[in-house]
């Protein structure tokens, strides 16, 4: 099938707007971009831009498909039917994609659900994005998400407990260096693995060939996992001068998770949200501002990431994290686009497939009403997506 969106502006994914562009799509790929006049092929379908703008589908790195946003997702979690959960999260997914959001990497699921899931999308039996797993998250005893999480102690049980998420298909290994905000009893400034423990994991994934990501709220733990060689720093909400510096000159990206505070706060122990979480976020939001704010001024790689599935952070409302780097990263609309679309593919190891309107590209590609960079709040509205594209096929909307 030959697609042709014709004569409007486009949104490339690395910075640029092309104002009169068209893009020309055959079967799944981008095969030609270009502005003003281009030879189209007569049995082309052509789809006008005018009036509208075309983006490159929006890439979430930090999703949890399997928690269902409600006011405590793990408490829920655990006293539902792995059915139910299954049921939810295809949902998810589907509302996930419908949202404008064609990829996402899974940081933690349960039961394998995030691997069938993957499974059941990539043979076409269900809607949603493209999915990286992480499949078990690993932590130490008691640590930050121990009720989803597989639990180790010491390098080689850390070493064992990696080598085990990757035999049932894990693409990322997800190592948990601090506490966090939604476990009782953990604080997020507190290292939880150490150097050796964060090392042994990151070199059994990288052995296997697969990429690691780290929760790491707390300054250490941020410097353990940095200096074990993480691929990626999800929250980072204490980070400090020398993290930034590793993270500058090693090109470490950094998914800070707005949404994920955000949510929290905003909705409050009123809404259902244990106290300790509230009284948590509360605690690190202004630290966690500061980090994004220094990151940003650095010059590290941030991309976005919402942790949606955690309180009232929901599936399909994912593209809430573009203005809230916006509004409270200090990111003005084109640079908060491009982390959720070039600097999240870099994120995922799919910079060469995914996340920019080029030839040879996968033809993932959203129209939105409007101008988003005029108008962020564009990306939040459902009626605004008008249509998704996904590897050449329609997700959502008319041709």
């Amino acid at each position: 099938m030959t697609i042709a969106f014709v004569d409007g502006p486009v949104i490339t994914g690395d910075g640029r707007i092309l104002e009169h562009a068209t893009v020309l799509v055959e079967n799944d790929k981008i095969v030609k971009v270009a502005e003003g006049d281009l030879s189209i092929p007569p049995n082309a379908e052509k789809i006008p831009i005018d009036g509208m703008t075309l983006l490159p589908g929006f890439i979430d790195s930090h999703i949890h498909i399997c928690l269902d946003g409600s006011p405590d997702p793990v408490s829920t979690l655990l006293a539902e039917s792995p059915t139910a959960t299954t049921l939810k999260a295809a949902a998810a997914a589907r509302q996930t994609l419908m949202a404008g959001v064609t990829t996402v990497r899974d940081m933690g699921g349960y039961n394998g659900i995030d691997l069938g899931l993957k499974q059941a999308i990539n043979t076409g039996l269900i809607p949603g994005p493209r999915m990286l797993v992480s499949g078990r998250l690993i932590c130490m005893t008691g640590g930050h998400g121990w009720q989803i999480g597989q639990e180790a102690n010491g390098p080689d049980e850390v070493r064992q407990a990696a080598r085990n998420q990757i035999k049932v298909g894990a693409d990322i290994v997800k190592l948990m260096a601090t506490g966090g905000v939604m476990t009782a009893g953990v604080q997020p400034g507190s290292e939880q693995f150490t150097e050796a423990e964060m090392r042994a994991g990151v070199q059994e994934a990288h052995k296997a060939g697969k990429k690691t990501a780290t929760h790491a709220m707390g300054t250490q733990g941020i410097l353990n996992a940095l200096r074990a060689g993480i691929d990626s720093i999800e929250h980072g909400v204490y980070l400090n001068e020398e993290a930034v510096a590793i993270m500058v000159e090693c090109k470490i990206p950094f998914i800070p998770t707005i949404s994920a505070c955000y949510h929290i706060e905003t909705k409050g122990v009123a809404a259902g949200i244990p106290d300790y979480a509230v009284e948590k976020t509360l605690m690190v939001k202004p630290h966690h501002l500061e980090s994004i704010r220094m990151a940003r001024e650095a010059g590290v790689l941030i991309a976005a990431g919402t942790d949606a599935g955690t309180p009232f952070n929901l599936h399909g409302e994912n593209l809430s994290e573009i203005k809230l780097l916006v509004d409270y990263g200090g990111f003005s609309p084109m640079a908060a686009i491009e982390a959720g679309t070039r600097v999240s593919a870099h994120v995922l190891g799919l910079d060469n497939e995914l996340g920019t309107i080029e030839e040879g590209k996968q033809a993932d590609l959203i129209m939105v009403s409007g101008n988003p960079l005029e108008n962020i709040d564009i990306l939040l509205e459902r009626e605004s997506i008008r249509l998704v594209l996904q590897g050449g096929k329609l997700a959502s909307g008319d041709l």
